[in-house]
């Protein structure tokens, strides 16, 4: 039986984590492992801005380019002898950019961005690869376009499940295997990407196809957390966690789980542990089914770049299940998903995140049927078991702009 590693661009962003990630698996001596990793460090943002430069021809796409080489032939270079195999293939995927740049985009940015942003988890599984090999760590370096097969929603695309799991059973046959996060493939097969931060889904998408006994997921922070530790000093570690109470939080948008995650993992009730390669030996936290813990631990969430978009019917009639039946399709069309919504008697009001490339279409498609009204540079803040003391802490100071309350959770958008 496999148990699921997945192991994010912090813990392989340099040479130093790199070895220790290296030591966390040499001494795993239980059974055979399927590991997932992202980009190193922060590949996946200067691969963006790449897409960015290239895109909108604001700059030398080949120099930001440049920046990834760098990175890359730095750490590899502290790793391998000179005449190691691993430059010729980290030369080639750089290769495989330089062709897409060489052409002019496509209108279809998503698409860009999917082609050019994977190569970041190319790069990192080759040298991991070869590194453990290096380390007497066995591996099968597999590509996970051969199994992982999506629609063509590119930056976001839906799992074929069917299609998928027969793809994972038929190329999953070595005790440790090696393949990428957050990638898959269309039916002609273009690379697509399963949304940012899918590396975590990628890792329960292999458990739930090969009955895995659980997945461990390895972050720089000592498991799930009540809040973000980087923004508050006092977050607390939550040490067990029910299915339900996870897919709430990373539905609000819990950065430590991708919101897709813990699905698949649950209707066939696999444990995710989520752990600390800073500190290996720490349990860490636990998500599983049937944990029930009174009084509920407060949870606060933050989302920033936000956008509240207020709509009105033109005669200002009251707003009814047409026009909401109208923006959601719109909605759909462009690929925004709705963070929080409100409804009077005229106006409709929802709160996404301000991508810069979907939201101005989306507005301009609104604006064909209603009165649009917009706030930008918002903060969405969510508080899971809410108290009167943790209410009035979080209130403290803030320009509100909209609030929503229900039994188990309050959210509050306010000026950033």
């Amino acid at each position: 039986m496999y148990t699921v590693y997945k192991f994010g661009g912090a813990s392989i962003k340099d040479v130093e984590n790199i070895k220790n990630v290296g030591n966390i698996l040499l001494s795993y001596t239980e059974g055979s492992l399927i590991i997932v990793f992202s980009a190193m460090g922060k590949v996946t943002n200067m691969l963006e801005n790449v897409v960015e430069v290239y895109t909108q021809r604001s700059s030398d796409p080949f120099a930001a380019l440049q920046k990834v080489k760098d990175f890359h032939y730095e750490i590899i270079n502290n790793l391998f002898h000179k005449n190691h195999i691993i430059f010729d293939e980290v030369n080639n995927l750089f290769v495989e950019i330089e062709w897409v740049l060489e052409n002019e985009p496509s209108s279809n940015y998503s698409y860009n961005y999917d082609q050019i942003v994977s190569v970041g988890e190319f790069l990192s599984t080759k040298i991991m690869s070869a590194y453990l090999e290096k380390v007497k760590f066995k591996n099968k370096w597999i590509d996970a376009r051969d199994l992982i097969r999506t629609d063509n929603t590119y930056r976001d695309a839906k799992i074929d499940w069917e299609v998928s799991v027969s793809c994972i059973q038929n190329q999953i046959k070595y005790k440790h295997c090696i393949t990428q996060g957050f990638l898959g493939c269309t039916s002609e097969n273009f690379t697509t990407t399963l949304g940012r931060e899918g590396s975590d889904f990628t890792a329960a998408i292999l458990a739930f196809a090969l009955d895995a006994d659980k997945v461990i997921i390895w972050k720089d922070v000592p498991g799930m957390m009540n809040a973000d530790p980087k923004h508050f000093t006092d977050a607390e570690l939550l040490e067990q966690v029910s299915f339900d109470e996870a897919i709430e939080l990373a539905f609000y948008g819990a950065k430590v789980i991708h919101p897709k995650t813990i699905q698949p993992l649950k209707k066939k009730q696999i444990p995710l542990h989520i752990k600390s390669f800073l500190h290996p030996l720490m349990k860490g936290s636990e998500i599983k089914e049937g944990i029930i813990k009174k009084p509920e631990m407060s949870s606060l969430i933050v989302k920033d770049n936000q956008i509240l978009i207020s709509i009105s019917d033109t005669s200002l009639a009251f707003i009814v299940e047409m026009h909401i039946s109208m923006i959601f399709s719109i909605l759909a069309k462009h690929g925004i998903g709705v963070n929080l919504m409100q409804n009077s008697a005229v106006s409709f009001s929802i709160c996404v995140d301000n991508d810069k490339y979907k939201v101005p279409a989306l507005l301009n498609d609104l604006k064909e049927s209603f009165d649009v009204f917009y706030n930008d540079d918002l903060r969405l803040y969510t508080l899971r078991h809410y108290t009167d003391i943790t209410t009035n802490e979080l209130l403290k100071g803030k320009e509100i702009i909209l609030e929503q309350k229900s039994r188990n959770t309050l959210q509050i958008v306010v000026k950033h």
